[in-house]
């Protein structure tokens, strides 16, 4: 790209500096960071990063590392000699974030810890990255992308019934927790620019997993829905079946009535399938046998894209089961700009998703192709050093960076709400539209919609009369922030589009999340989660690799609360960058194409090598032993993950280094691989004798990273997650106790969020009115009377206060 074209791109973070020196979910954080416009510098040591030499390689360049450090650019310091430490230093003391991933304790050893960095530079904000945190039990561990799967709940839930649980495709942990990770590091951001003071995050991956792919104690998660109440085996799967057809696979997502009248129509109406149970969810579940066998015979002769097109038309929520080169080659991803040929180091070109947003209708996307080794280190040491910041004095402490924002809520189920919270913890002033003819699903369980929503405010209007939307339209003007994820289109019907809200309010901040995006030849299909996994190619690939039909991504909601994050932290960015404009954006997101950016190395490489990626099960594509082991006790497993030769000599060292272990050929990954299968069944009859628990510990005591299977309900009695403070209890409605996540992460200035109620539909409906509106109580009266304005149903219903 061109610096011309780089210019005319919105940069809502241009002149915000970042100093990266990290590796993983810390870089895929400074990739977030650099597509929205920051000024990312990657500090490596002498030889590079160790992301430069992670496998897959291409052209002696690593693919992961291209993709996930696009935008940046790179100089060369070595911080332990006093010459480089200084120069760190002095690069830190001109910055404005500087993540980390170094672990505990070591950078202090150097003399570079965060008390002292910041000391220097009280304005910085230090994202401190670890694999379990600073402190807890688990802080020396060790974790890979598949070990902190397995402890966070999730591999738990994968796979199907009667078989190994199946880890899922695309490192997962890594990237959806680095989302996580850009949000604690704009909150922290967005808070020195209130208080003038920085902030130290001590952010674990451990505790992101739990939190971000499919939360146990978080807003509805499936792990959630099913109330710890499974087997031991994996949950059989959701009503979300698969079926093969003439080139490959088609899913079909059967919900409403109004959908199964559909799916019927297009059968023909046949006699048997009119029965007054096949209403229902449930009752469809129950004639599962039979209907499949209908759906069987009606997909087997046509083609994939065929019957999307067709059963979109009719109105039955379709989608083909897309492998990652149907992805790469689909016509709707690159007419979107979402899939493009780019330079992504050099020497490198490939189709590549570009960027996981887009802002006032251009793609966020990084500005330059991943620099080489100490390619800006004159550049960066040359430039002027920039005045130091203004630091207010000590005020009152810790406060919700986010208090003075205001929030209009128009979002719907799971992705809906979470990025809501994300806003209400953190202090903004959240207000949720809703009505009773077309109120939000999540309320069909009260438990559900009162963690999702806990803390916000409630106005009960009705969109589809001009005095309902002319209340929106005055709301608008006091607000900063409108989310919605309605199916596109929705809002302008309703005559809340995004230039009519922006002519209200130049400052407004509008975020509109769809399932595959708001234009291109797929925009009108309907989405659910299931749909756009399907559709993104991450189903293709969660499947076990010697059963065609193994398909395992049923029982997950991923990638609602990772889309939720890419959504909220686009618009916290945009409110950082109004603060130097003045002017409000347009953001529009993709679950799709979140799920694209997730799995980019795994498109590189497929675009680089056709038929590179397919579905490979528990097989470390890179490295051995590096799988899912059996241990004592009933579906108990463990996760051994071996980076390199280091590991193989600490874990041989745990083993007791047996004869077999000591086979020179195995000392190298070359040679573990190639005999994968031999070392998998040694290793297996090893573990097999062991609790997971007991040989996580032994390994980990070896720097071996492994990591036990941890089931949701387990989760809030883990030691580590105990000792800091990960969950709290909070009361439910009908006022029983009930565990939910505390915060998103942990930092010095910034508190906890507030316990405080979701809302009863319409509760603030008066008090919003009045207090934001001046409307008198015989206007209130009139606008309720008319069915304009809703109020709770219940009389003498009295508003929680705030």
């Amino acid at each position: 790209m061109h610096d011309c074209e780089h210019l005319e791109r919105p940069t809502p973070l241009d002149g915000v500096r970042v100093v990266e020196m990290a590796d993983g979910a810390g870089e895929v954080c400074g990739r977030i960071l650099a597509d929205l416009g920051a000024d990312v510098i990657r500090v490596e040591p002498p030889g590079g990063a160790a992301s430069r030499r992670s496998e897959p390689l291409h052209a002696g360049v690593s693919l992961r590392h291209a993709v996930q450090n696009a935008g940046k650019r790179s100089v060369v310091v070595d911080p332990s000699g006093e010459d480089g430490r200084e120069r760190l230093l002095g690069l830190l003391d001109r910055a404005d974030v500087w993540i980390e991933s170094a672990r505990p304790g070591s950078l202090a050893a150097l003399g570079l810890g965060a008390e002292r960095v910041r000391a220097r530079n009280p304005t910085l904000v230090v994202l401190s990255i670890t694999d379990f945190g600073q402190t807890g039990p688990y802080r020396d561990w060790v974790a890979t992308d598949w070990t902190l799967l397995a402890m966070g709940g999730v591999l738990s839930r994968s796979g199907l019934p009667g078989r190994e649980p199946l880890v899922p495709p695309g490192e997962m942990a890594l990237q959806v927790t680095a989302a996580q990770a850009a949000w604690a590091v704009l909150a922290a951001y967005w808070n020195r620019l209130e208080s003038g003071h920085g902030d130290t995050i001590d952010f674990s991956l451990f505790e992101a997993t739990v939190q971000v792919i499919d939360p146990a104690m978080g807003t509805v998660g499936t792990a959630q829905v099913a109330g710890y109440e499974e087997t031991r085996d994996r949950p059989a799967p959701g009503p979300y079946p698969i079926f093969r057809c003439r080139d490959g696979h088609v899913r079909i997502v059967l919900l409403a009535p109004r959908q199964w009248h559909a799916m019927r129509a297009w059968l023909g109406e046949p006699e048997d399938l009119q029965d007054a149970e096949l209403e229902t969810i449930a009752g469809r579940a129950r004639a599962s046998g039979r209907l499949h066998t209908a759906f069987e015979d009606h997909f087997r002769d046509r083609g994939k894209y065929e019957l999307t097109l067709d059963g979109q038309a009719r109105g039955v929520p379709i989608a083909p089961v897309l492998t990652t080169a149907d992805v790469l080659a689909a016509e709707h991803f690159r007419a979107r700009g979402a899939i493009a040929r780019r330079e992504l180091a050099r020497g490198i070109v490939a189709d590549a998703p570009t960027g996981f947003a887009e802002i006032d209708g251009r793609r966020v996307r990084a500005a330059r192709r991943a620099p080489d080794l100490g390619e800006h280190d004159d550049e960066v040491f040359a430039e002027p050093s920039r005045a130091p910041h203004p630091v207010a004095p000590d005020g009152p402490g810790p406060r919700r960076p986010l208090e003075g924002l205001r929030v209009l809520d128009f979002g719907v189920i799971v992705l809906g709400a979470e990025a809501a919270r994300l806003f209400c913890d953190l202090g903004a002033d959240v207000i949720k539209i809703e009505s009773r003819a077309f109120p939000d699903g999540a309320r069909v369980s009260p438990v559900h919609f009162a963690i999702g929503h806990r803390g916000s405010r409630s106005v009960g209007v009705n969109l589809r009369t001009p005095e309902g939307v002319d209340v929106i339209r005055r709301l608008v003007a006091q607000s900063d922030v409108v989310l919605a994820n309605f199916k596109p289109g929705t809002m302008d019907r309703l005559g809340l589009g995004t230039r009519a809200l922006r002519e209200i309010n130049p400052g407004i901040v509008v975020v509109q999340s769809s399932a595959v995006g708001a234009t291109g030849p797929w925009s009108t299909w309907m989405g659910y989660g299931p749909l756009v996994r399907c559709a993104a190619g991450i189903t293709s690939l969660w499947r076990y690799p010697d059963d065609e039909a193994g398909f395992s991504d049923s029982t997950t909601i991923h990638p609602d609360h990772f889309a939720a994050r890419i959504s909220a932290v686009s618009a916290l960015a945009a409110l950082v960058g109004r603060r130097r404009s003045g002017r409000g954006a347009e953001i529009a997101t993709s679950q799709a194409e979140t799920l694209l950016v997730q799995t980019g190395a795994l498109l590189v490489e497929e675009a680089l090598r056709p038929g590179a990626i397919v579905a490979t099960g528990n097989a470390g594509r890179h490295a051995a032993p590096w799988g899912v082991y059996p241990c004592a006790g009933d579906d108990e497993w463990c996760v051994v993950t071996v980076r390199d030769d280091g590991d193989w000599r600490r874990l041989r060292g745990a083993l007791g280094d047996p004869r077999w272990a000591a086979d020179p050929e195995l000392a190298c990954a070359a040679g573990r691989i190639a005999r994968r299968a031999e070392i998998d069944a040694r290793l297996a009859a090893w573990t097999r004798d062991r609790s997971p628990r007991a040989l996580t510990a032994i390994l980990q005591a070896a720097g071996v990273p492994a990591g036990f299977m941890q089931r949701p309900a387990e989760l809030e009695h883990d030691p580590h997650l105990e000792a800091r403070d990960v969950f709290r209890t909070f009361a439910m409605p009908d006022g029983s106790p009930r565990t939910i996540e505390n915060a998103p992460f942990r930092a010095e200035r910034i508190p906890r969020p507030r316990d405080a109620a979701a809302p009863e539909p319409g509760e603030h409906t008066r008090e919003v009115c009045a207090e934001l509106l001046g409307m008198a109580p015989d206007d209130v009266d009139r606008l309720v009377a008319s069915g304009v304005l809703e109020e709770p149903a219940a009389a003498g219903h009295v508003a929680v206060p705030r």
